[in-house]
Order: C-alpha cells, then structure tokens, then sequence
C-alpha cells in the first residue's frame, strides 16, 4: 500500500510528505481535507461518500467492516498557513545544482562526471565543508588549485560562492526515497528535487 500523501498548508503550499495513516488521521480528525484533481477540497464524511463511487484509486483504499475509503494523495491543512523554514540539504547534488553545473573557476558547464567539489579555503588550514566554503570545479581547475588558496594559485571564483536560499515551495527538495505523484507536480518546485517522476 502506498505510505505517502503530501501535505499542504492552506495556502496551497507543500510543506511536508507524511503516512498515510497521519493524513488520514489528520482528515478524521477535521485539521485537514483532501485536495482533489481539480483543486475541490472534501472533509471526511464527504471523502467518504466519493469514495464509494470510486472503483479504482492510485493509492488504494482503507477497508472497514462496512466501507472502504480512498487514501488521499494531497491533502491541505485547514488551520496552518505558515511554511517552515528549512535548510536545503547539503548533499554533492544539491550542491550541483545550486550552481548550475559549472565550473565556479572557469565557468564552463561540465557533466557531474567531469566536476568534483572543492574547499575554497583549503581543510589543512581549518576551511569548512559546508554551503560556505565548498564550490563546484572542473577536474582540470580543482587540480590546478591543489591545496592553495585561489589568490595563491592565480585563480579567482568566477561564481562567486554562495548558499541556496529557502523559498516556499521548496520544501520539499531533499534526497526522497519514494517517486514524485503526479498529483504533487503542481505544488512542489522541482529545482532541488532528487527523486524520480512518477511515471
């Protein structure tokens, strides 16, 4: 049985992916209504009634001794409209594609295959692994650097380093080990999305 249905706050904005047995108890309880196809919202006692017309349901359905209710793939909050602020995770394809694919030396764009990351600042003298030290660089760049610093080698940062900043709709971005619904598509930005489609 499929385990996620993403969730909305109630201004339509992704703000997590959860079990489908919190949303169904979120539903249940009256703190959040399913958003269908077509952008209608449903409490649960409507939920139920569509559900027993519904033959077939991509997620499957919940069977009790006298009715079957569809799992819902989006459901929205009804009473929280904040989106809470997050870190986009610092994982080498985030870092990827935070910059573009390029080179932040030369600027070129290569194929992941052809980049490594590289510490502005050198670990052997206390540089740091994290958004504001590590950079993208070619092979060719990231060996002409070495272990100096880019004034030393006669190299500056075309791209200039930087972090990704938080917006809403990119909450959802991270590594996910499940594939994206298409039902989700039109609320969740994919620019940090490391998944697969459904297909």
């Amino acid at each position: 049985m499929p385990a996620e249905v993403l969730v909305l706050n109630r201004n339509f904005y992704a703000i997590e992916v959860a079990s489908w047995e919190r949303a169904m108890a979120l539903l249940y309880l009256g703190r959040a209504s399913v958003v269908d196809d077509e952008y209608n919202i449903h409490d649960f006692e409507t939920w139920i009634q569509l559900s027993q017309a519904i033959e077939e349901h991509p997620s499957g359905f919940v069977h009790t001794p006298t009715l079957k209710v569809a799992i819902p793939e989006v459901i929205a909050l009804k009473f929280f409209d904040k989106v809470p602020k997050q870190e986009i995770p610092f994982t080498r394809r985030n870092i990827y594609e935070h910059y573009g694919h390029h080179c932040c030396y030369c600027g070129k764009n290569f194929p992941p295959s052809e980049l490594n990351l590289d510490h502005v600042v050198p670990r052997s003298r206390g540089g740091t692994t994290d958004w504001s030290n590590i950079v993208t660089a070619c092979i060719p760049c990231n060996l002409r650097k070495g272990n100096r610093m880019p004034s030393e080698a006669r190299m500056r940062l075309k791209i200039p380093i930087s972090k990704p900043k938080y917006r809403a709709g990119v909450t959802l971005m991270w590594r996910a080990p499940f594939k994206v619904r298409r039902s989700w598509q039109r609320f969740v930005d994919r620019a940090y999305w490391d998944s697969q489609l459904e297909e």
